[in-house]
């Protein structure tokens, strides 16, 4: 469910939106049928917001998009992946409060 500073990216566009962006990138990897995905939708779109023109956000979902899950072992949701020039910089697995999102997209 894409917004307005929340894109959609998938098995089409993930090259182009993620790998191939000078963006550094938020990837939130996640499912319809998954609980704390739910739980974590706000906190993205918070940071997103708040993080606008400096971080590129968006989610995959993974019964949507099984090459890509499956090209970054995608073996629970949520996922966040964070990309930097089209290089896979960090990786947290799990719901996670927005200061604790904001400290791992702070390399922290």
């Amino acid at each position: 469910m894409a917004s307005e500073n929340v894109k959609e990216f998938n098995d089409l566009n993930f090259d182009e939106e993620v790998i191939k962006s000078n963006d550094t990138v938020l990837v939130d990897f996640s499912a319809t049928w998954c609980g704390p995905c739910k739980m974590l939708n706000p906190i993205v779109e918070q940071v997103a917001e708040e993080l606008k023109g400096s971080l590129k956000v968006g989610k995959v979902d993974i019964d949507e998009s099984p090459v890509t899950a499956s090209k970054y072992a995608i073996r629970s949701v949520p996922t966040l992946m964070l990309f930097k020039n089209g290089e896979r910089t960090a990786t947290h697995t799990g719901a996670v409060p927005k200061a604790t999102l904001l400290k791992f997209i702070n390399g922290g």
